[in-house]
């Protein structure tokens, strides 16, 4: 039994060789394999492939630049899946081979996963703002190297990546000084200081715009908030739909929407959620967006209505803006359910919003027939090439 011990020790020895040799043999493969599903869209079917690549690089004494790129590919993919707690932990593990972030990108080192982590992170608050200027650290140092040297443009591509980076960055923590830690003394001047560099560091981003036009609006600065909006705005409205690199992705532009919104610039929210819409028409959040924007509409027209009115219906206007924003409020319920989308909230909403002009306009229509004024709705649901001219309601 003496020499049986030592024995079994050998083989765990044994095994830990072979599994780098696997990583020298499989790793490769695997991570183009469970890169490509994830490209794909199939982040359920890359799951099991890069946690297979993960138990070939689980040696101590594999090199740091193959794990890190097989952790940063798991953590997106956990994301993708909506799995934050395994997510966060993923990154975790990236941030103690890469504690400062001073390897390279081409191995995943950087500033990535700290950032993922200040979204990711169960306590928000502080801890996120030191994810996030964690973060903001790398970026800045990384950035320090492009400056006082001619640059080639694939030099110039990367150093405007780390400046939306680092901008988004600021943001992100600005953003949670207004919401989580809006108590601390400090948390208008760190705002402030944050949004201000944000802005300098990419101007020509919208990001830090509407970042800006938030604190105005927190600060009750209305005017101020419309002008960011306004240049956040004519950064990108006029450009072509598939000029993708230079449009914000829908998230911002949704998040959009609800600030100009807010900051009585309906008309524009409204432009900016028929582009969204025609899209993506199958946008739960989008629909409802577009509907209490017609709604919003429609309570100014009733303010400023000089008793103009439409010839064949003889319906004012605020009539035909609020059966346009009962058709976008109907088919966000539609969606709501068909998706079996999760926003209590946003349901309910919509459901009073309904209510509400159900009353003055009585009840909607049956399914598939259309408000008297509304023809050009109708066809909606089948042709959406033509969706911006369909939703035009006002």
């Amino acid at each position: 039994m003496a020499k049986s011990k030592p024995s079994k020790k050998k083989g765990k020895k044994g095994q830990q060789t072979g599994v780098q040799e696997l990583s020298v043999e499989m790793a490769g493969p695997l991570f183009e394999q469970a890169t490509e599903l994830l490209q794909e869209g199939q982040p359920n079917e890359a799951l099991p492939v890069a946690q297979k690549l993960i138990k070939c690089l689980s040696g101590s004494d594999v090199d740091t630049a193959l794990r890190l790129p097989a952790l940063d590919l798991l953590g997106e993919i956990y994301i993708e899946l909506g799995e934050a707690d395994e997510a966060r932990n993923v990154f975790l593990q990236a941030v103690k081979l890469d504690p400062d972030g001073s390897l390279g990108n081409e191995v995943s080192g950087g500033a990535d996963k700290f950032l993922w982590l200040a979204q990711l992170c169960d306590q928000g608050g502080q801890e996120s703002v030191d994810w996030f200027e964690k973060g903001a650290v790398v970026l800045r140092r990384e950035l320090g190297q492009y400056e006082g040297r001619a640059l080639s443009e694939q030099d110039e591509v990367i150093q405007e990546i780390k400046r939306t980076k680092l901008s988004n960055a600021l943001c992100g923590a600005a953003e949670v000084y207004m919401t989580d830690l809006s108590w601390n003394e400090d948390a208008e001047q760190r705002c402030e200081a944050l949004v201000t560099e944000a802005c300098m560091v990419a101007p020509e981003s919208c990001e830090p715009l509407q970042t800006l036009a938030s604190v105005r609006l927190s600060q009750s600065k209305l005017e101020d908030a419309q002008a960011a909006l306004a240049r956040s705005l004519e950064l990108w409205i006029e450009l072509p739909p598939e000029d993708l690199s230079a449009i914000p992705d829908f998230p911002t532009r949704i998040s959009l929407s609800r600030l100009l919104m807010e900051a009585d610039m309906e008309e524009q929210a409204l432009e900016v959620l028929e582009r969204l819409i025609a899209e993506d028409d199958h946008s739960v959040e989008a629909w409802y967006l577009g509907g209490w924007c017609l709604h919003l509409l429609a309570g100014k027209q009733d303010e400023n209505n000089t008793a103009a009115k439409e010839e064949d219906e003889g319906k004012d206007q605020k009539t035909i803006t609020l059966k346009s924003s009962r058709d976008w409020l109907l088919r966000c319920l539609k969606l709501y359910s068909k998706l079996e989308y999760e926003d209590e909230r946003l349901k309910t909403h919509a459901e009073e919003l309904l209510e509400e002009m159900n009353q003055v306009l009585g009840p909607a229509p049956a399914e598939g027939e259309a408000d008297d004024d509304d023809e050009e709705w109708e066809g909606i649901e089948e042709d959406e090439e033509d969706g911006d001219a369909q939703m035009a309601g006002t």
